[in-house]
């Protein structure tokens, strides 16, 4: 599904943000990615949809190289969840999971927000899949944050994307939401089938719900374990 070949980014100021990252995920696994501030996370998610340049090193997705021709395509496969929502306030719910279409569509029916009648079905499906349904037509800055960040999961896999990055998406929500987001993104990997590769700070969560857990520090895979067997020493050497 995915694999990473020494992978380097460094950033204009001179922060090496990525040193070699070599990393191949199976299709259908719920990684998470642990590791400090600073560590890379970000950077390595943003690498592999293009929202960050690859200075060296490469990046494939469902055996397709990432670059400048293929990105279009590979985006349509893929499916992003952002730590700040990234919603637009004054839309309905509905037509912020839409907007998770617009790639498919032209530039004036993105603009006007002309969706179909198959298009809106698809939007519902998304929002009942993350209980959310009774909120369709509710403006999105009138939810609550995990509510918000349900949205965002809606708008993320109304594409059906076989990929699914979440940065962070349950660092600004308290211990009972953060549960249920996660709980909802365990529930989306095993009954849809889509690959999950999630950057958490709350080592729980990230042991309890993942597969495997990758632990970055200084931009390098420090370990890559089995969730289970990740133990107090494998943390310690990333967090202290």
């Amino acid at each position: 599904m995915l694999e990473i070949k020494n992978l380097k980014k460094v950033y204009r100021n001179g922060v090496q943000a990525l040193n070699g990252v070599n990393l191949y995920i199976k299709k259908g696994e719920f990684v998470a990615l642990l590791g400090p501030s600073g560590s890379g996370k970000t950077t390595l998610l943003r690498s592999i949809n293009g929202l960050e340049k690859i200075d060296i090193g490469s990046v494939s997705v469902d055996f397709e190289k990432v670059n400048n021709f293929t990105l279009p395509e590979i985006r349509k496969k893929t499916g992003m969840i952002f730590q700040e929502f990234n919603l637009i306030n004054n839309l309905s719910t509905i037509n912020n999971v839409l907007t998770g279409l617009l790639n498919s569509e032209t530039s004036i029916k993105s603009l006007l927000y002309f969706f179909n009648k198959e298009q809106k079905i698809q939007a519902l499906q998304a929002l009942d899949t993350v209980g959310l349904l009774h909120k369709a037509y509710d403006r999105v800055d009138q939810l609550s944050g995990g509510q918000r960040q349900r949205v965002g999961i809606a708008r993320a896999i109304i594409k059906k994307p076989k990929l699914l990055l979440a940065d962070e998406p349950v660092s600004s929500l308290d211990p009972k939401s953060a549960e249920l987001i996660l709980s909802l993104l365990s529930k989306i990997n095993k009954e849809l089938k889509i690959t999950i590769i999630c950057n958490l700070h709350q080592i729980d969560l990230a042991t309890k719900y993942s597969d495997r857990i990758i632990g970055l520090l200084d931009g390098q895979i420090n370990f890559n374990e089995v969730s289970s067997k990740v133990n107090k020493q494998m943390l310690q050497n990333i967090y202290n």
